[in-house]
Parts: C-alpha cells; sequence; structure tokens
C-alpha cells in the first residue's frame, strides 16, 4: 500500500479510536496484521501521531488548561489542585511504564494479546456500568486525591495492548463513583502527560531510525500527526456529550464483537 495512503489510514484509526473505550493501540496493531505492513517501521510513527490525538484535547478543553496554568503560576487553590490531581494519576503508569518498558514491548507485538484483551475489557465495561454507582458533575480539580490516585492506577492495565488507556481510566473511575463527564474529560486531561512522556521514551529510542533511513519518514509522520489531530478533535466533541446520555454499553459490545472475529480470523487465516 501507498505510504501516503496508509499514514492518512493510520491517523482517521487513531483519531477515532483515543479518547473512546476501544483501544487505539489494539486498532493499529490489527491494523499492522490485516494491512499487512512492515510494523517495525511504523512503531514510531503510531506512537507519534498520538501527539496528534493529544494536542486536540488541548484546543478542545484550551481554557481549562489555561486557568489551571495561570491558577498554578498565582499559587491559586483550583489550579494546584488541576495539576495535583493530573500528577498524582500520572505516577503510577510513569514509574511502571519505564520499569516494564521491554516486557510491554513485547506484548505490543502479540495480535492475540489484543483480540482476547478486546472481549475481556468488553464484558468489564459491561459489568462495571451494570453495577456502578456515580454521583454529580464536578470539574477535575474538585476530585480528590485518593480517586485521582485510583484512576491511574486504573490507566496502568492500558500497559496491556488492546485493554484502552481511556477505557481503564473511565472505568476506573465509574468503578470510584465518579459521574461519566467527569470520568471521560479526566481521561482526555490525564492522556496528555501520558501520551506526552511515551512518545518522548519513543523517540529517544528510535529516533535514530529516521535519519538513518530505517522507518517511515517525517512526511508520513507529518500527515498521520494532522488527520488524527481534526479525527480526534471530532471525536471528542460528539463522545462527551454521547456517554452523559447514553453510556459506554455500545463500545463494550463493539469491543466483543471485534475481539471475537480477530481471535477467528488469527486462528483461521
Amino acid at each position: 500500500m501507498d505510504l501516503t495512503l496508509t499514514a492518512i489510514l493510520l491517523g482517521i484509526v487513531e483519531g477515532l479510536t483515543e479518547f473512546v473505550p476501544v483501544s487505539s493501540t489494539g486498532h493499529l496493531i490489527l491494523a499492522t496484521e490485516l494491512f499487512g505492513y512492515n510494523a517495525h517501521q511504523w512503531a514510531l510513527f503510531n506512537v507519534v501521531i498520538q501527539l496528534g490525538a493529544i494536542l486536540a484535547v488541548v484546543v478542545q478543553y484550551w481554557g481549562t488548561f489555561w486557568r489551571a496554568g495561570i491558577g498554578v503560576l498565582k499559587l491559586e487553590a483550583r489550579g494546584l489542585a488541576f495539576l495535583r490531581n493530573l500528577l498524582v494519576a500520572f505516577l503510577p503508569s510513569a514509574v511502571l511504564g519505564l520499569a516494564l518498558k521491554d516486557y510491554i514491548d513485547i506484548l505490543l507485538g502479540s495480535p492475540s494479546v489484543v483480540a482476547w484483551a478486546l472481549i475481556l475489557g468488553g464484558i468489564a465495561i459491561l459489568g462495571i456500568e451494570k453495577v456502578a454507582k456515580t454521583g454529580e458533575y464536578v470539574e477535575v480539580a474538585d476530585l480528590p486525591v485518593r480517586q485521582a490516585f485510583g484512576v491511574g492506577l486504573a490507566q496502568c492495565c492500558a500497559m496491556v495492548p488492546g485493554v484502552s488507556r481511556s477505557g481503564a481510566t473511565i472505568m476506573g473511575a465509574l468503578a470510584m463513583g465518579i459521574e461519566r463527564r467527569t470520568a471521560a474529560e479526566f481521561s482526555f486531561f490525564l492522556a496528555v502527560p501520558t501520551m506526552i512522556g511515551a512518545s518522548t521514551l519513543e523517540l529517544a529510542d528510535k529516533g535514530g531510525e529516521l535519519a538513518s533511513g530505517g522507518g517511515v519518514g517525517w512526511g508520513e509522520i507529518g500527515i498521520g500527526f494532522i488527520v488524527s489531530f481534526f479525527v480526534a478533535l471530532a471525536v471528542i466533541r460528539a463522545f462527551v456529550a454521547y456517554v452523559s446520555r447514553s453510556g459506554f454499553a455500545p463500545f463494550a459490545w463493539y469491543r466483543i464483537v471485534l475481539g471475537t472475529a480477530a481471535v477467528v480470523w488469527l486462528t483461521w487465516r
């Protein structure tokens, strides 16, 4: 397949799946198997284009980030509370991610792990949706530290490809009684430091391949970045409105159907 077309398709996949609980990484891994392109050459691309989706969060919630930043500079309580909750939630995955990076890289090469994680994650979402008792909407700065840390622990589950970072954080939040919209927004905000950290590590590890011509070039990365940004921006706006009304069950069933199809395909291909 043409490199430019592949970059566009993967950018669309990333933008559609990064912030909904279906696993963007899992979709990119399955796309590798389906389209038959060289996964190693596109590994850096798959991580860096996530920054396009992260930029969409910053644009969509620019006012929130701006107020929090000014609040931190002025040492105001709400700005500091927002920063505190992000850092507390980010810490568990940062520590475990560094400690388990080699093992995580092995899992990223296994589409079978993705398929089963999609199925099990879908079942977990249905279960949590059924039993979770959530409160009223509050802003992220108003969450207590223990809940922020609990969301951070839940995010660690997403180190298994196919689990879904957004799914793990949102479901972890719901299980602790956090309201749906608050859970979704916290997941979006937490994605910013998490994915910047992951992309930085990947650039440090594989950035030399670009200079040597061993991977996909900056042109394809730029195309994927732009496509993922615009698609993710549309998804974020629609997703918050949808889950506030209807919940997460449709995403759970999508995961189960896709995961089952992937298991069958990987077994009999």
